[in-house]
């Protein structure tokens, strides 16, 4: 049972990406702005198993949830 808290940085290092504030943000400034008509797990820069635990977890309306959304918007602002 996942008992961590779910924060960007958690997100990110379940991702498997660095998750370190400036890596968070190097990765939001490269990525943006996600064309609005892509589904954030349908992105070209994931790899299968993140573009499948975000599909699920965001899916399932996960604990990840809110914070998958958090990254979706700030990949679209």
């Amino acid at each position: 049972m996942d008992t961590g808290e779910h924060t960007m940085h958690a997100l990110f290092e379940q991702l498997g990406l660095a998750s370190d504030e400036a890596s968070v943000q190097a990765f939001i400034r490269q990525y943006s702005p996600l064309a609005e008509e892509l589904a954030l797990f349908d992105a070209p820069f994931w790899t299968a198993s993140q573009a499948a635990f975000l599909r699920e977890a965001f899916k399932q309306d996960a604990d990840w949830a809110v914070v998958i959304d958090q990254l979706n918007l700030s990949l679209r602002g």
